[in-house]
């Protein structure tokens, strides 16, 4: 999974695979559970669902919607948008139905169970952040039910029994007939009803995990099929204004995937892949968290329709391509805790730096090494994820730590440096490799050594895995992983750029009237509902040069009451502000008062560049060629 934000946030999938019980529910595990959509009979933008497990041999049985799902490290708790469930027997009468939490039905006197009836509320319309701080799923992993788009993650749909995990499952959808439909399942059967407004599409699936990894979006889609090498690429488009067209983005996915395979090599990759993008306007009733998240075979994405096409296509390379390098780890090389997900009550591997990190990683350090983009992007990118982490993040937490219990605070507010910090550990092993073995080895080597070893069938132990790489390697990159990743000294980029010719440059640039170089200037205290300077505020010559000091609580701005509740619409005054402009800002200090009354005048902040050093050995050129792939004539 991937997250954008304010800043660039993520995406790893996980495996499902439930160990059977004992032989029982020998007559309903004898044939598929049949499960079927209707998007015919959608009711208060609610759609119809049934669930027809076959006949039970128990007198109780539990079904499930998922709390967590693979890729994503929190709880979404899809059981909550479940309305009006009911069991019915083979006579159409109503069986007994306790929810036992909000994910979790129990169905008494279960031997007469014929099916379970329900719908489903969407999520696309609850959200108000994209699910980011809300209890809500991040939007790449919700529903969308309207009549011009449905997005089907299939989870938020269709649960499971307890007592058949590994059950085979047939779903059936109904839809109008002028609908496009795209989905990587297995379609086994279409069929017109007797008027011909409506088709249903039968699908197959060998288990439950393959019915929460094959979404599905239908609806007035623009589609594009075409073959990137031996790989068939389905791009499904909505665009609710019409803005954007798959036909339009068909050449920058193609570039992007064809980079992408010349990069990874001889790594085994599927020969389907399904990209299903939702372009929002995020306004009401649609998604509003941007990124994607992955499944073997497909991603959704959610990006914005308001975004030119140049803008489109850069975020295209960044997020799907992360979601694609997951085709390495974890669909690949795994863990026990991935390989045998369990969707309410999951264990969490250590090593998000590998499943994220490493992702992320590859998805920025391919466009460099493909030619996409210059070294000076690369670069800067860099510097970017640097910034970000140590700015936005703890840079002393161990990250095996927050991984392992990513769902509990404070570990759960750094989840997203693994796009930042985590690629930058995948970039700092990715170097010590190469230097190591005189440019033969590298991060995708490894990974390619790991997938052999283990692969998609076969998982590994998460407390063994430092170790196993340490004995696959060298010393040096156990010290790194010991020293960074399980423990919590911050790292010295400088010393890792300095073995490939590269330092750090301070100059002077000019900067707006909210932030600096490291950032935001300033930060709220929500409890005394106070907004006031941060240490940030020392790199702003402009309020510096008038005096301003960390700590100073900002009571009105141009004669405007400072809160917490209109915090924004003054930030975005000092915004938009031009150089000329009148400022008077009240402030408390150390309980005394402090006014600023000036004009508003260019303001200056320094910053750290990642350049090449004029003074780099050779040894050093040739390292820094092999990382980025630059030939000798370049």
């Amino acid at each position: 999974m991937k997250q954008i934000l304010s800043i660039t946030v993520l995406s790893a999938l996980l495996f499902a695979c439930g160990a059977s019980k004992n032989g029982v529910n020998d007559l309903a595990s004898a044939n598929p559970i049949a499960t079927a959509i209707d998007l015919t009979q959608v009711v208060d933008d609610k759609a119809p669902v049934v669930i027809n497990p076959g006949r039970f041999t128990e007198d109780t049985v539990i079904y499930r919607l998922p709390r967590i799902i693979q890729g994503s490290y929190a709880v979404n708790d899809f059981g909550k948008y479940i309305d009006n469930l009911k069991a019915l027997d083979y006579n159409g009468n109503l069986l007994p139905v306790s929810k036992l939490d909000d994910n979790t039905w129990q169905i008494t006197n279960a031997k007469q169970l014929d099916k379970l009836e329900y719908y489903v509320n969407d999520t696309f319309d609850l959200e108000v952040q994209g699910g980011i701080g809300e209890e809500i799923p991040f939007s790449p992993g919700g529903t969308n039910i309207s009549p011009e788009n449905y997005v089907l993650n299939l989870h938020g749909f269709i649960g499971y029994f307890d007592s058949l995990k590994n059950a085979q499952y047939t779903l059936d959808v109904t839809a109008p007939a002028n609908f496009e439909r795209t989905s990587a399942l297995q379609n086994t059967n279409m069929k017109s009803s007797p008027d011909g407004t409506k088709i249903t599409t039968s699908y197959f699936a060998p288990r439950y995990f393959d019915i929460t990894d094959n979404p599905m979006m239908y609806g007035k889609l623009d589609v594009e099929e075409f073959m990137v090498g031996d790989i068939k690429i389905v791009l499904s488009v909505y665009s609710p204004n019409k803005k954007h067209k798959a036909s339009t983005l068909k050449d920058v996915v193609y570039k992007m995937m064809e980079a992408q395979k010349a990069y990874l090599g001889d790594i085994n990759s599927t020969p389907r892949y399904d990209i299903y993008l939702y372009l929002t306007t995020r306004g009401e009733g649609e998604p509003k968290g941007l990124g994607a998240l992955e499944h073997h075979t497909s991603t959704v994405a959610v990006l914005s329709e308001s975004s030119s096409l140049e803008r489109l296509s850069k975020s295209i390379t960044d997020v799907i391509a992360h979601e694609f390098f997951h085709i390495v780890t974890p669909l690949t090389v795994h863990s026990e805790d991935v390989h045998y997900f369990d969707y309410n009550q999951p264990t969490f591997s250590k090593h998000l730096w590998m499943y994220e990190g490493v992702t992320e990683y590859f998805a920025q350090h391919f466009q460099v090494y493909e030619g996409l983009v210059t070294t000076e992007d690369y670069y800067e990118a860099i510097n970017r994820q640097i910034l970000i982490s140590q700015n936005y993040y703890n840079d002393a937490m161990s990250f095996t730590e927050m991984s392992e219990n990513v769902l509990e605070s404070p570990f759960k507010e750094n989840y997203a440096n693994v796009y930042q910090k985590g690629a930058l550990i995948g970039m700092c092993v990715d170097i010590l490799l190469r230097e190591e073995s005189d440019g033969h080895r590298s991060m995708l080597s490894l990974m390619k050594e790991l997938s052999s070893k283990y692969g998609v069938h076969k998982p590994f132990e998460d407390e063994s895995l430092i170790e196993e790489i340490v004995g696959m390697t060298y010393p040096s990159v156990g010290e790194f992983l010991n020293t960074h990743v399980i423990g919590e000294t911050p790292i010295n980029y400088s010393e890792f750029f300095q073995k490939v010719g590269l330092i750090f440059k301070e100059t002077r640039i000019e900067t707006g009237f909210i932030q600096s170089g490291k950032g935001s200037i300033f930060e709220a205290d929500e409890a005394k509902d106070i907004v006031f300077f941060s240490n940030n505020v020392k790199d702003n010559s402009f309020w510096t040069d008038n005096g301003v000091l960390p700590n100073d609580i900002i009571k009105s701005v141009n004669g405007t009451e400072a809160t917490i509740a209109n915090a924004r619409a003054i930030l975005m005054q000092m915004y938009s502000a031009k150089i000329g402009d009148d400022v008077h800002v009240v402030l408390e200090r150390n309980g005394e008062e402090v006014v600023v009354k000036t004009k508003y005048a260019q303001a200056y902040t320094k910053v750290k560049s990642i350049v090449e050093d004029e003074n780099a050995t050779s040894a050093q050129i040739k390292l820094r060629k092999a990382w980025l792939n630059i030939s000798d004539e370049s």
